[in-house]
């Protein structure tokens, strides 16, 4: 999987040695291949937020050989490298080549356009995937700064869903 670049962060492909690693503890530093060669990120105990229960699940489905998570990647900021966020594809694209994608950042760099960042960099690369039309996403209605990053990055509100833990839901489509 390819380490996707920005101007301030890189993508990182989310790992198996950062699943363990992140499972045993809550702070930690790590070793991870970047484009210049390793770098050592820091992980804050912050990361990655919401998503952690599925840390397990993700790294019971990885078969012996594969080392990383399709599609899940790690933001870190390249500046002093830290992770910051995370964001990938959820499950696999639709028949007619709909990938739906998550995200989501430490609230402590919450404002400062990394998510934005971010999601650009990963639609653009779905989009350039062979078979894949668009790219969706979901935010609650509350959450205002989520679809601020959706519209920034060229995606449009295509419809409404509701959800168990969230509530309603807005739809977002980005199209190739």
């Amino acid at each position: 999987m390819p380490v996707l670049v920005t101007p301030r962060l890189l993508l990182l492909p989310l790992s198996r040695a950062l699943l363990e690693a992140r499972l045993r503890q809550d702070t930690f530093t790590l070793s991870c291949a970047a484009p210049d060669g390793p770098l050592e990120v820091t992980f804050p105990a912050e990361w990655p937020g919401d998503p952690l229960p599925s840390f397990p699940g993700k790294l019971a489905r990885l078969s012996a050989q594969q080392q990383e998570v399709g599609g899940s990647f790690v933001a870190v900021t390249r500046q002093t490298p830290t992770a910051v966020g995370q964001l990938g594809v959820k499950g696999s694209p639709t028949a007619d080549g709909v990938q739906e994608i998550g995200y989501g950042f430490n609230p402590a760099v919450w404002g400062q356009g990394y998510a934005t960042e971010a999601v650009a960099a990963l639609a653009g690369h779905l989009l350039a995937e062979p078979g894949i039309r668009a790219v969706s996403a979901q935010t609650a209605v509350t959450n205002v700064a989520s679809a601020r990053v959706l519209a920034k990055t060229g995606f449009v509100q295509t419809g409404t869903a509701w959800d168990e833990e969230d509530g309603d839901l807005l739809v977002w489509q980005r199209r190739g």
